[in-house]
């Protein structure tokens, strides 16, 4: 059967037809998928049979991958997956995976474990057609900033103060980091211009504070125009694969306190590169625990 792409939404996301994620990876397979990727942003496999080690498995065929978070330990018996629990987390912030490392994962990969009887969904927005949207004089600005990342502020916090939070919380932000990288990142693939911010982004170099948060807000807001987003409902044995490069994903916290969990394996990445080739640095702490960094994924 040969593999196909069922799009979801014009801008972004696709269901993906015709592969069989418990073989053998097949090259031919890996680069039509990375080619989706490139087009489509954000991929879903449904019924898949697929245990951690599986998903594990999947995700290696796109590079090596990063452990489970710089802070937060792995799922029991795991180095590579964590829990997106909704008894500990919920990531009901928008945001791109890990960007306060200086090589943020290049892709995510998101495995149904519990699915909500309502609600629960994600939602994934294709950056690089913010980009696009953005007025010239204001896409202009954009080429030029440069902007910090940190993980002092936590983006997936459960809605009531219990022991369990408060532990969480301890552990994400025990050791701080912070990276500055371009507000517009180029593709390393595709060539491909997105906006690079979200939750983790909290000032941009060279501002004032206020005008900062304004500024920040005002290109996020294009981010997360409806005509960017793909919205998600999960089923059981569902596999999604996003580009983490040039989208950003909120987990929606409209399921009342029925448990969610997804369990997520994330790729190894580059240093961002902005318009006028500037590298990304890391200006606090030290991530090579989490990550290798890699030149270009292939």
């Amino acid at each position: 059967m040969p593999v196909s792409f069922r799009k979801l939404t014009s801008r972004i996301g696709a269901v993906v037809d015709g592969v069989d994620l418990t073989a053998p990876p097949d090259p031919s397979t890996i680069r039509t998928l990375r080619d989706a990727l490139g087009e489509h942003k954000a991929i879903v496999f449904d019924d898949v049979s697929l245990d951690n080690a599986g998903q594990e498995r999947v995700a290696r065929w796109f590079g090596e991958l990063t452990t489970a978070h710089p802070n937060v330990p792995a799922a029991d018996g795991t180095t590579n997956v964590l829990a997106v629990d909704s008894e500990t987390s919920k990531a009901n912030e928008w945001h791109a995976d890990v960007t306060f490392v200086v090589n943020p994962p290049q892709l995510t990969t998101l495995r149904s474990i519990v699915a909500t009887p309502y609600g629960g969904e994600t939602l994934i927005a294709n950056a690089a057609a913010a980009y696009r949207d953005l007025p010239e004089p204001l896409r202009a600005l954009a080429d030029t900033l440069r902007v910090v990342h940190t993980n002092q502020y936590d983006y997936a916090r459960p809605s009531a103060t219990t022991a369990r939070r408060q532990e969480y919380d301890r552990v994400f932000v025990s050791t701080p980091y912070e990276a500055e990288h371009p507000v517009v990142r180029v593709h390393p693939l595709t060539g491909e211009r997105g906006l690079f911010i979200g939750g983790f982004a909290k000032r941009i170099v060279g501002l004032p504070g206020s005008d900062s948060a304004d500024l920040l807000r005002v290109l996020q807001s294009y981010v997360t125009r409806p005509e960017n987003i793909l919205r998600w409902t999960w089923s059981p044995n569902q596999l999604l694969i996003f580009d983490n490069r040039i989208t950003q994903h909120y987990g929606v916290d409209n399921y009342d306190d029925h448990p969610r969990r997804l369990n997520r394996v994330t790729v190894a990445g580059e240093v961002p590169v902005g318009v006028d080739a500037r590298r990304s640095e890391q200006l606090v702490g030290d991530a090579s625990h989490y990550s290798k960094v890699l030149e270009v994924a292939v």
